[in-house]
């Protein structure tokens, strides 16, 4: 959610000003781009020196800043999605509420057309006392947010309200900003990656070359899009950065089978990119099978077909998208896929396209819906298809709501 967000955290006079050092280091650890504003009271509590290492940027202090090229109050309120003050500090608080502009962080919340976040910090009888209470109710009033102060032991030795929030809940409440308005919000999604392995014995299987990067895509695009995902994958290499996708790794099309259906029954959208094998072994040798025995043939039976009993359950509020991989009459074969297993679009690949299908970096689509609607994409890289598969389902899914 904080990936290339444009982040401005202020630090004020408080002795709380020590967390926003950790604060910075974890909206960097989460992919922000952070700078740092500080009055000169906070001067007292952190060096600059410490946040400016940290945020990878120098520490703004004052107007007449010589360490970066970022003097204007206007260009730093334009930059940044995001307003951070914290701590935020009576006095502060105050000003602020009063449109008292005294410095640099004062002047760049007055110019802020951001979303700001305030973060007190204080003693509790400062923070129960009627002026702060009515500067915080009417600082509510402009539209900045008030991340609430925690009950614990406070810096004076007194146990209550006005301890600031711990950095690691700040990063929990800005995340949750940022995804009220994304489209899948609120969402569950379960998606498919990967081959499936069916064992002929203890060494060997029958697969497929899918390295899995396909649905990897879809899962973090899903999840940078708001929306809580199940990745269910089989055997790849690949690892996950969101932590909005839960990770379930299966090996064949059985367990494949058992995982996605115990999803599906509470998810709003599924894709099922996953390359499952079609025929397993019907019988699987319990030692390995040595060379020199002969072994002119292997029985097969067909697996589960996982798509098709989605496509039997699924539920007029929940989107179905498939995958088809075709060698020939690709637009036939697909749309045949479509009807048949009841889906809402299915995603096209050829093997006849350069750069399509396993075991490369790109991917060439077209994309089917159950109108029999035809998108085609050009090559672009699987990230990219990604976003265009993504784009597509929120089209539809807002379509059908109508």
């Amino acid at each position: 959610m904080l990936s290339n967000k444009n982040i401005i955290i202020g630090v004020t006079g408080g002795i709380a000003a020590y967390k926003s050092a950790f604060l910075v280091r974890l909206l960097i650890k989460a992919g922000a781009n952070v700078r740092v504003i500080m009055t000169p009271a906070s001067l007292e509590f952190v060096t600059p020196l410490t946040l400016s290492t940290l945020s990878k940027n120098p520490v703004l202090t004052s107007f007449a800043n010589k360490t970066s090229e970022w003097n204007s109050h206007v260009d730093l309120g334009l930059w940044a999605d995001v307003m951070v003050i914290a701590p935020a500090t009576a006095n502060t608080i105050s000003k602020m509420a009063n449109g008292a502009c005294d410095n640099l962080l004062l002047a760049v919340y007055l110019s802020a057309r951001c979303k700001v976040f305030i973060a007190p910090s204080m003693d509790l009888d400062m923070y129960k006392h009627p002026a702060t209470t009515e500067n915080l109710k009417r600082l509510r009033s402009f539209g900045n947010g008030i991340i609430d102060p925690k009950n614990g032991e406070l810096a004076s030795g007194l146990h209550g309200e006005g301890r600031m929030a711990e950095p690691e809940e700040i990063i929990v409440f800005l995340e949750k900003e940022f995804s009220k308005n994304l489209p899948f919000s609120g969402k569950k999604i379960v998606i498919t990656a990967g081959p499936t392995y069916e064992a002929i014995d203890p060494v060997r299987f029958i697969g497929n070359h899918s390295t899995g990067k396909m649905g990897f895509a879809l899962a973090e695009e899903f999840a940078d899009q708001g929306g809580k995902v199940t990745l269910i994958c089989g055997p790849n290499a690949l690892s996950i950065s969101n932590k909005n996708i839960k990770r379930i790794d299966v090996t064949s099309a059985e367990e494949l089978y058992n995982a996605t259906l115990k999803e599906f029954h509470t998810s709003d959208i599924a894709v099922l990119s996953a390359a499952v094998a079609d025929f397993k072994p019907v019988k699987i040798a319990n030692q390995k099978i040595k060379k020199s025995k002969s072994l002119s043939s292997i029985a097969l039976t067909p697996t589960k077909d996982t798509l098709a009993e989605l496509g039997k359950i699924k539920k007029n509020n929940q989107i179905l998208v498939g995958f088809a991989l075709e060698t020939e009459k690709e637009i036939e074969n697909a749309k045949l896929k479509l009807k048949n297993k009841n889906l809402d679009l299915i995603v096209l690949n050829s093997l006849n396209d350069i750069g399509a299908g396993f075991k490369t970096e790109t991917n060439k689509i077209t994309i089917i819906d159950k109108h029999n609607k035809i998108t085609k994409f050009e090559l672009k890289s699987k990230p990219d298809v990604a976003k265009d598969i993504v784009k597509k389902i929120e089209k539809y899914k807002l379509k059908i709501k109508k």
